[in-house]
C-alpha cells in the first residue's frame, strides 16, 4: 500500500458502490420478474436457458467463482476471459475492459436466474466474485489507460470489501473479513477507505441492504415499530374464514333464499363451477325482495351480486391487509388466489389475533 494510491482507492470505493447498487437493484428486479411466472416448470426452463447461455459465453460465471478469484489474485486475471469465446480479444486493452464490465453485468443476471427459477444460491459468493472483478477492472483500467501502475491483486482484494460493504450494508464486516483473508493488516487503510466510500455511495441511492429488502418483500422484516413487527408475524392463510355458503351466479332468488336460511353469515359469495369468484351479495341489499315469492323464479343471482372494489391475496402481508381495512371501513374482505374464491378475512379475527400476539410480544 502506497499513500499515492489513496485517490485510486477512493475511485474504487465509488465504483464499488455503484456496482453494489446495480447488484441490489438488478437482483431484486429479476427475481421479481421470475416470481411472476406462476408455472414452476416454465420458470425453471427460463432460468436454465438464461444460465446456460451466459455460461456458454463466459464460463467463469459457472459456480461460486472462487477459481476465477484465485486466478486474479495470483496475477492471472486474463484466464477469466481466456476460457470464453472472446479469448482472441485479450490483447486489445479496450475490449478486455469491456468484457470485464460484461462479466459484472452478467454475473448478477446469472445469480438471479438461479435463485429466481428455484435453484439454490446466495449473496456472499457472488458479492466476493463481483468485488474481485471490480477491483481487477479498476486496476487494469489504471494500468492500461494512465501512466500510473497499481497492484491488480491488491485492488481485487480491496474490491471484495467494497462490494460486500455495499451489497450487505456492512462495511465493518467487509473490512475485517478481507483483512483476515489476507492474513495481515497491510491493506487495512485502503480497505477502510474503499468499504466506507462504497457504503456511503450505495446508501445515497439505496438505504437498505438486499437482505433487508428480501425480508420486507416477504413480509418477514422485524422492525423496532411494535405494530409493524406484530403484523409481520401474522399470516393471511391462518386467519381465513370459510364458513360462508357460496352460490352460483345462475341460481335464482329462490335458490338464494334457501342458501340464506342455512347460512350463519350475512354475506353470500357468488362462485361459478370452476371456483372463480364472481361477486358478493349482502343480505341487507336484498332484504326487501326475499319475501316476494312471486319473483323467486324470475330473479337471478347474477343481477343481484356486485363485485367488491377491494380484495385480499393469500400472499399479501398483514400490514397491507390492515391498511385495506382502514381505507375501506369494511368488516370482511374476500380472499382470492388467482381469481379463485378462498374465503374471507374479518376485521374482528385480525384484531383478535393481533391483540393476542401483541400481548405475547409485550410479555417477552
Amino acid at each position: 500500500f502506497i499513500l499515492n494510491e489513496i485517490p485510486f482507492f477512493i475511485l474504487l470505493g465509488i465504483f464499488s458502490g455503484l456496482v453494489s447498487y446495480y447488484f441490489t437493484w438488478a437482483a431484486m428486479y429479476l427475481e421479481g420478474r421470475f416470481g411472476k411466472v406462476k408455472n414452476s416448470y416454465l420458470r425453471l426452463v427460463f432460468g436454465g436457458a438464461i444460465l446456460g447461455l451466459l455460461i456458454f459465453i463466459f464460463p467463469s460465471l459457472f459456480g461460486e467463482g472462487y477459481e476465477a478469484l484465485m486466478d486474479i489474485l495470483h496475477g492471472e486475471g486474463e484466464t477469466i476471459i481466456n476460457q470464453s469465446i472472446f479469448k482472441d480479444f485479450i490483447e486489445n486493452k479496450y475490449l478486455f475492459l469491456l468484457l470485464l464490465l460484461l462479466i459484472l453485468i452478467f454475473k448478477v443476471i446469472a445469480m438471479a436466474a438461479t435463485t429466481g427459477s428455484g435453484g439454490v444460491g446466495g449473496i456472499f459468493a457472488p458479492s466476493l466474485f463481483m468485488g474481485g472483478v471490480s477491483g481487477f477492472f479498476v486496476a487494469r483500467f489504471i494500468n492500461s489507460l494512465t501512466p500510473f501502475k497499481v497492484s491488480e491483486s491488491n485492488f481485487s482484494l480491496v474490491g471484495m470489501a467494497g462490494i460486500m460493504a455495499g451489497v450487505m450494508h456492512a462495511p465493518l464486516t467487509a473490512i475485517f473479513l478481507i483483512a483476515e483473508i489476507t492474513g495481515g493488516y497491510e491493506l487495512l487503510p485502503p480497505l477502510i477507505i474503499t468499504a466506507t466510500i462504497s457504503y456511503l455511495t450505495i446508501n445515497y441511492f439505496e438505504p437498505h441492504s438486499i437482505y433487508t429488502k428480501r425480508l420486507a418483500q416477504r413480509g418477514e422484516l422485524m422492525t423496532h415499530h411494535k405494530d409493524k413487527a406484530v403484523l409481520s408475524m401474522m399470516k393471511v392463510k391462518k386467519l381465513i374464514e370459510t364458513n360462508f355458503n357460496p352460490i352460483h351466479p345462475d341460481a335464482t332468488l329462490g335458490d338464494l333464499v334457501k342458501v340464506i336460511s342455512s347460512s350463519s353469515r350475512n354475506i353470500i359469495p357468488v362462485v361459478d363451477e370452476d371456483g372463480t369468484f364472481c361477486g358478493l351479495i349482502f343480505m341487507d341489499h336484498i332484504r326487501e325482495i326475499i319475501f316476494k315469492p312471486e319473483i323467486y323464479r324470475t330473479t337471478f343471482v347474477r343481477n343481484l351480486m356486485f363485485m367488491p372494489e377491494t380484495t385480499v391475496s393469500q400472499q399479501e402481508s398483514m400490514e397491507a391487509v390492515a391498511q385495506k381495512f382502514q381505507k375501506t371501513g369494511k368488516f370482511n374482505l374476500v380472499v382470492l388466489k388467482d381469481g379463485k374464491y378462498i374465503g374471507f378475512i374479518s376485521r374482528a379475527r385480525v384484531f383478535s389475533a393481533y391483540r393476542k400476539l401483541l400481548k405475547d410480544f409485550s410479555d417477552d
